[in-house]
């Protein structure tokens, strides 16, 4: 059964008036999809399989996983059930995330044990569902192996894939598809949806989209993780005291740096071990392991998150810097290190700033070619301090 249809909803003048039932009202910053997803539960109309397309941080793996919470859900996702309850905690047997294995995405034998456990019965509900993330590494071998199931999948499976782009997709799976395209979510509007969520200042809002990117669905996480602020207030904080450290309290800075970047990914350990302890009620020995490489691909994946969000943080330091040299006072987003970022300012100079922003991409692009994490740090920091005492 080939489905071979995009739903495109991003027209944002249709967004004013919707309402959005449970379990999709808290999907941040979609809600057209939100609706549509919830009108297809309602109706018991969902597909056998979906292809959510969007870019980074516009809330995908979040609407999936409400999606998959409320297909396992004998009531479309009440959110108070044993089913519900063990969605929200990731925990659920039947609800499974599927990420590439192989360095050049999916390998074929990991393909056939997806097919496998799709033809066995659900444990705990009455449905089962696959997110397959990074769809479009699906290729070759081990996309022909599951065009098949993914056309004609058994009764009660429903696949959730998930890719940046539908073009990145083969069109031979994307084809067989309901295609749901998600929109970029512009800061005007992802700042008063944050408020709305997090129950927040503006400030802070403007603080969690500045620390994780411009992403509404991560800042929302990061509005929940003392962690992640603990983390943006170090960097700060870091930043701040470079004119008065010598070239060997830059490089104990960043040895200090990198233990708070570790706090975030405690939270994630400490979710795991949950999921850990909870499947041990009903998985077999070889679903566990699958698990925990699944649960060590997902803290890999974090502690590049979490990384990122320290060069976001940076950024937004050095763009509060550049807005008040050219006298947008009311641009700067850390307002609480404001003081300290009008001293550098004032002492600095525009081209100055711009190859401060540089060398933050710079030393962003190194560790992704396998350049210590420390000694990209570490240099990014002497170079700070370097331009931004030049002046002084």
């Amino acid at each position: 059964m080939s489905v071979n249809k995009t739903v495109s909803l991003t027209n944002n003048r249709q967004m004013k008036g919707i309402k959005i039932n449970p379990p999709f009202n808290d999907m941040t910053g979609q809600p057209l999809v939100a609706n549509f997803l919830s009108s297809a539960v309602e109706n018991r109309m969902t597909s056998h399989a979906y292809l959510f397309a969007g870019p980074i941080g516009a809330g995908k793996t979040e609407a999936a996983r409400l999606l998959a919470k409320a297909i396992v859900c004998d009531d479309g996702g009440c959110g108070s059930c044993d089913n519900c309850i063990r969605a929200s905690r990731k925990t659920h047997p039947d609800i499974k995330v599927i990420d590439p294995e192989g360095v050049q995405g999916y390998v074929s034998e990991q393909i056939r044990e997806l097919i496998h456990d799709t033809n066995l019965a659900p444990i705990r509900a009455k449905n089962k569902v696959y997110i397959i993330t990074r769809a479009d590494l699906l290729s070759g071998a081990s996309a022909n192996a599951f065009l098949k199931t993914l056309e004609e999948p058994p009764a009660r499976v429903t696949f959730i894939l998930l890719a940046r782009t539908r073009d990145s997709v083969l069109d031979t799976i994307a084809s067989r598809c309901q295609v749901i395209i998600f929109r970029s979510i512009p800061e005007a509007e992802a700042v008063p949806l944050l408020m709305e969520i997090g129950q927040v200042a503006q400030k802070d809002a403007r603080i969690a989209l500045a620390s994780t990117g411009g992403s509404a669905y991560r800042a929302k996480e990061f509005l929940r993780s003392s962690a992640a602020k603990s983390l943006r207030i170090k960097v700060l904080e870091t930043i701040e005291q470079l004119k008065d450290s010598d070239p060997l309290e830059v490089m104990d800075a960043t040895k200090e740096l990198l233990i708070y970047l570790k706090q975030p990914l405690d939270e994630v350990k400490a979710q795991h071990e949950q999921q850990l302890a909870e499947g041990g009620e009903f998985l077999t020995k070889g679903a566990l392991s699958a698990l925990e490489r699944s649960q060590k691909r997902n803290l890999t994946m974090r502690e590049r998150e979490t990384l990122g969000e320290v060069f976001h943080v940076m950024r937004s330091w050095l763009r509060d810097c550049l807005v008040l040299k050219i006298g947008r006072t009311e641009d700067v987003v850390n307002i609480d290190f404001k003081y300290n970022i009008e001293k550098t300012a004032a002492n600095t100079t525009e081209s100055a700033i711009a190859r401060c922003i540089k060398a933050v991409d710079t030393a962003e692009l190194q560790i992704q070619y396998n350049v210590s994490v420390q000694s990209a740090i570490e240099a990014l920091l002497f170079k700070i301090r370097e331009e931004t005492l030049k002046y002084v």
